[in-house]
């Protein structure tokens, strides 16, 4: 377990306490973002289990906690060590609710048809798919009292809520985060950068990005990354060259938004965000969907 455990700082000022008020007032205290790695060794096999991104923040904007953990137990542990007990929507980068055959998630393919113009898409997810971590997830946090939440019926007003979201529509569809015209290229290599240089602009392209996330500072709802030394030190150093350490710091940025999207979803709910694949004939509450940001002509019903 590699999570960070330092204590948060202390925010103070008059301009956070309206939006504190609201939290309080909607009964949602804390924020939890998952940036989880979706594949899981087999029961006894001695595979590596990649690290998940974990992040939670506070009405404020506080950063509570963030780090990584590594399989399921670890990041159970830490959700359960971070939540506010019947106070907090947790946002997962997997997906939860497998329940096609086979081809894509109907969720999925929207984001295509939302997003498509600004060059994001989401993998395909089926019943035969190997890498099912978020279904694995979602289970034992039901088990443990957790609620999943599609999203039809708006935000919720409290408890433990788990939902699903996709840090790349929050890129594009944020309009804080001023990716009007296509996604930040800090995870996959557009064609027009040199495989030579493509480390060096990926490093340059992450460090930007977290110069618009710190700048989150003063959005409705905030996220300082300056109040814990884990997030802080993404604002310090510059971002490294080497893929590991890359990913790394990869994980806990996309983390962070997760966090940050769930504290959105619940400020705005559908004023600013949208349920993809919610059309879909299965109860509230219980249908596989991605809940995204969206600028007004990403919504569903808008012609891209």
């Amino acid at each position: 377990m590699r999570a960070a455990r330092g204590a948060a700082k202390k925010t103070t000022g008059s301009r956070h306490r309206p939006v504190l008020w609201y939290y309080r007032r909607m009964g949602i205290e804390r924020f939890i973002g998952v940036d989880l790695a979706w594949a899981q060794s087999q029961e006894g096999a001695r595979t590596k289990v990649n690290e998940t991104g974990v992040a939670a923040v506070d009405g404020r904007g506080v950063v509570i906690d963030c780090g990584w953990t590594s399989g399921l137990d670890e990041t159970m542990a830490w959700i359960a060590r971070t939540a506010v007990d019947g106070s907090t929507l947790a946002f997962v980068d997997a997906p939860l609710v497998v329940d096609n055959p086979a081809g894509q998630r109907p969720c999925e393919r929207e984001v295509g048809r939302r997003y498509g113009r600004w060059k994001v898409s989401a993998n395909s997810t089926n019943q035969s798919s190997p890498r099912r971590g978020g279904v694995l997830l979602r289970a034992l946090l039901q088990e443990s009292g957790w609620v999943y939440d599609d999203g039809r019926g708006g935000p919720p007003t409290g408890g433990l809520v788990v939902s699903e979201c996709y840090p790349y529509t929050t890129l594009v569809g944020a309009s804080e985060l001023g990716y009007d015209q296509e996604r930040p290229a800090y995870k996959r290599p557009p064609a027009r950068v040199p495989r030579a240089r493509w480390r060096a602009v990926r490093a340059e392209v992450c460090d930007q990005l977290i110069a618009r996330m710190a700048a989150l500072a003063t959005a409705d709802p905030p996220l300082l990354l300056d109040s814990h030394a884990e997030s802080r030190r993404l604002i310090e150093e510059p971002s490294p060259q080497l893929d590991a350490d890359y990913k790394h710091r990869e994980d806990l940025i996309d983390a962070l938004l997760c966090a940050w999207t769930a504290a959105l979803w619940s400020r705005h709910g559908l004023a600013r965000c949208q349920v993809l694949g919610a059309d879909t004939p299965v109860p509230r509450g219980s249908a596989p969907t991605i809940i995204a940001p969206a600028r007004p002509a990403q919504m569903r019903g808008r012609a891209n």
